[in-house]
């Protein structure tokens, strides 16, 4: 079942992509699995925390992020696990780049109570 078209247009969706060093890929790999789990966990908000890493690109992490709405989205960025997360990794990362996106078609698996 998939919501009406108001609810898709009122879901944060967004990807962040991450590029390391790559003698801090297995820690950062760690720790964000850490956020995504306490995410998705503990956040009713978060529908979706998906952490992708690029076959030819061992330094790059791919981040796909659904929330239910905006203050969700701000909701987790204020989370203890987050900024805790946050902190840990600053060193590690030489680039972030965060992608708001506007969610046009669901993925089969993604289920919007």
């Amino acid at each position: 079942m998939q919501p009406d078209t108001s609810s898709r247009h009122d879901l944060c969706t967004l990807t962040v992509t991450f590029e390391l060093a790559s003698q801090d890929r297995a820690s950062f790999l760690a720790l964000v699995r850490e956020n995504a789990a306490l995410s998705v966990q503990n956040e009713p908000g978060c529908l979706r925390f998906d952490v992708l890493v690029p076959v030819d690109k061992e330094c790059t992490v791919f981040l796909y992020e659904i929330y239910r709405s905006r203050d969700d989205f701000d909701r987790h960025l204020a989370a203890d696990h987050y900024k805790q997360f946050d902190r840990a990794t600053q060193g590690m990362v030489r680039t972030k780049t965060v992608v708001f996106h506007h969610l046009a078609e669901y993925a089969k698996s993604l289920s919007i109570p």
